[in-house]
């Protein structure tokens, strides 16, 4: 007899689906099968068809990201399947991949995975005659191929040696269609870009030269676009968020202002950082560094001493940054009683104890109102000159990230506000209501961990998310189930319309602070100084109307994009970190459970999967209802949060995935 503790849950048999047909988009595998999300799918409740699964034989040469017409096949089963009838759209006229040639011929073998096909490349269509055997290129479509015939295209761009610094991240991006260089039109505007500020230009601007000014940021960060400075009196706070006026050198509808919408926002990648803006803007001029006159929009808001906002200004003005401080340093000073640095920086020390004043009182009043934190630590990636990944450390938020967070949300809430009173065409940054039976998936987990929570109801509000992440606040699956919840979320983007903001438990939002790496906050320095300089004529502001949905939309886009890529890179990295460590032991914590095995994240935040087909001592399986794999005979349980010791079994740099074996349990470690 199974010795377990838990009855394995057997979906019923469906009823049988009539053939019929249906439009989406295919999403390719290895393995040459693949599945299409009907349109309509998203946001449908739990249970209902999401995707329609295509075995190999009925793809008919789709690829991956074809919007394609499906033929659902008659039959029962969990999930219908389909024959692809009809490719209706290519989603795809590039691919990214790497040379070979051989006896087999020339051809490209995609760096992504889901792309299952070759590209054969004939001698005539090469295109490059310096590519060799083993080069990173970019290989345009001539012909998709057929069922039984591959596709054929021509090498357009040559990236380099699939080994050469850099390459690796260079090639990942370039898949992901980021623009990489900047057009030589908006090179030359920013060569006419002046590298100080003229008397002319601090003209109509209120003067912050003589304040006490700082930046605290990243130690690396080299485009500094947001500066505070803080005061405080018998009655309570002056704070000073300063923000670079990027729009005053850059044009509506010139160049530059073009490419910085088509590019819409910077991207941070581990061995560089992909601009939005020229570096003579974004590093120079638009940067607020030390010691030089800037051009800023300042947002100077006025609290009382508990921390609320009791009036506020939004300025033209020029400033002058006293230092240019740094994360660590400013968490040493406050935390670490660092004397080399409370001597070096003394007449800014009390400045920074009354930003850690402020910036708790903000935070405890979030707290009330509800706004939910999910505080992950970030992946960090060490890297050699070759690009070679070093260590991996996981950045955790301190006091400084803190003082600097609520200030920039703080800023953000006001400047929103005041402009949605004032019914003016804006850019907010929204975060809409989750989905209550997603929700409530996650509050059973909370309730099987032991946390007392009561169902979702028809609508949830921020405080009863926050008050069910508080029940299972320093228990090992904390993270877990906080990721989760996160993952049931809503995605934040942008929008015309003033929606509000459910995880920050604001009414009003927007992005402010950042404009020398993000268009929407560029977008909207414009609307702010055409309204404090009396140009908001009502043709501009049918202007401005006109065209918020289009950059909303393109802002969430290249937004996502960025995301993705940013995150392709970090798997990239991690992997080849990995590789390096075959057969080394590591002791982590089981963040995902899935029917194909269980996923363990190390504290450096590498995750890798550890396959229920690799589990040895017991015949285990997937417990969906318990979010648990469980051994059938023994009744051993993998669950959520659970410390594990694993050994580093192998990594698929192509693939970017890594493959961890069970090695006993934490306790047993050296």
């Amino acid at each position: 007899m199974r010795k377990t503790k838990f009855k394995v849950s057997r979906p019923k048999r469906e009823m049988k689906i009539k053939e019929y047909t249906v439009c989406g988009y295919f999403t390719g595998h290895p393995r040459g099968f693949g599945f299409v999300t009907p349109d309509g799918a998203e946001g449908k409740a739990p249970g209902e068809v999401k995707d329609i699964f295509i075995p190999r034989s009925h793809v008919n040469s789709a690829m991956h990201k074809d919007y394609v017409e499906v033929q659902i096949l008659p039959g029962g089963g969990r999930r219908p399947e389909g024959r692809i009838t009809k490719i209706i759209k290519r989603g795809t006229t590039e691919l990214v991949g790497t040379y070979q040639a051989d006896l087999l011929g020339d051809r490209v073998v995609p760096d992504n995975v889901k792309y299952d096909r070759e590209v054969l490349i004939s001698r005539k269509n090469r295109n490059q005659p310096e590519v060799r055997d083993g080069d990173k290129v970019v290989v345009s479509f001539l012909d998709y191929g057929t069922k039984n015939t591959p596709p054929y295209g021509v090498i357009v761009e040559n990236l380099g040696p699939g080994d050469a610094p850099g390459v690796d991240i260079l090639a990942v991006a370039r898949a992901m269609d980021i623009p990489m260089e900047f057009p030589d039109k908006v090179l030359a505007a920013a060569a006419r870009t002046p590298e100080e500020v003229t008397e002319a230009d601090v003209a109509g601007r209120e003067d912050f030269r003589s304040w006490q000014i700082v930046t605290i940021d990243g130690p690396d960060a080299k485009d500094l676009d947001d500066a505070v400075s803080l005061t405080k009196t018998e009655s309570g706070y002056t704070l000073g968020v300063h923000i670079a006026d990027v729009s005053h050198y850059v044009v509506e509808s010139s160049a530059m202002d073009k490419e910085a919408l088509l590019r819409g926002t910077s991207v941070y990648l581990a061995d560089r950082v992909i601009p939005m803006l020229p570096e003579r803007l974004s590093n120079g001029i638009c940067s607020l560094n030390a010691g030089t006159d800037r051009l800023t929009l300042s947002c100077v808001m006025e609290f009382d001493l508990s921390g609320k906002i009791v009036d506020h200004r939004i300025v033209k003005s020029v400033i002058r940054v006293g230092e240019r401080m740094s994360y660590p340093d400013v968490r040493a000073i406050l935390e670490d009683d660092a004397p080399a640095l409370k001597e070096r920086y003394k007449d800014y020390v009390d400045l920074f104890f009354r930003m850690l004043e402020l910036s708790k009182l903000l935070k405890k009043r979030r707290e009330r109102r509800g706004a939910i934190d999910f505080d992950f630590p970030e992946a960090k990636i060490i890297v050699d000159s070759s690009g070679h990944p070093t260590d991996i450390v996981a950045e955790e938020e301190n006091c400084a990230t803190r003082i600097i967070e609520e200030f920039m949300l703080a800023a953000n809430e006001t400047v929103a506000e005041e402009f949605c009173r004032r019914d003016m065409p804006f850019v907010y940054r929204i975060h809409e209501e989750p989905d209550v039976e997603k929700v409530d998936h996650v509050l059973a987990l909370i309730r099987q961990a032991g946390g007392h929570v009561k169902t979702a109801k028809a609508r949830i509000q921020p405080k009863e998310v926050r008050a069910a992440l508080e029940e299972i606040k320093g228990r090992p699956e904390e993270r877990m189930i906080s990721r989760l919840m996160l993952r049931s979320m809503q995605q934040a983007r942008y929008s015309p319309d003033c929606a509000g903001h459910f995880g920050l438990a604001a009414k009003y939002y927007c992005h402010f602070t950042s404009p020398i790496r993000r268009y929407p906050d560029l977008q909207i320095h414009r609307i702010i100084t055409d309204v404090l300089d009396g140009r908001m004529t009502p043709e501009k502001e049918r202007h401005y109307r006109s065209i918020m949905s289009s950059v909303a939309e393109r802002s969430s886009v290249t937004e996502r994009q960025a995301v993705e890529c940013e995150r392709e890179t970090v798997k990239l990295k991690m992997t080849q970190f990995m590789a390096e460590r075959i057969g080394e032991s590591f002791t982590g914590v089981i963040s995902g459970t899935t029917d194909w095995g269980i996923y363990v994240e190390l504290p450096n935040t590498v995750e890798g999967l550890v396959r229920i087909s690799a589990m040895e001592g017991d015949q285990f399986y997937y417990n969906e209802a318990e979010h648990a794999v469980v051994g059938s005979y023994t009744g051993v349980v993998y669950r959520l949060g659970d410390e594990v010791r694993v050994k580093m079994k192998a990594a698929d740099i192509t693939a970017r995935t890594i493959d961890f074996e069970l090695d006993g349990p934490a306790e047993d470690r050296a």
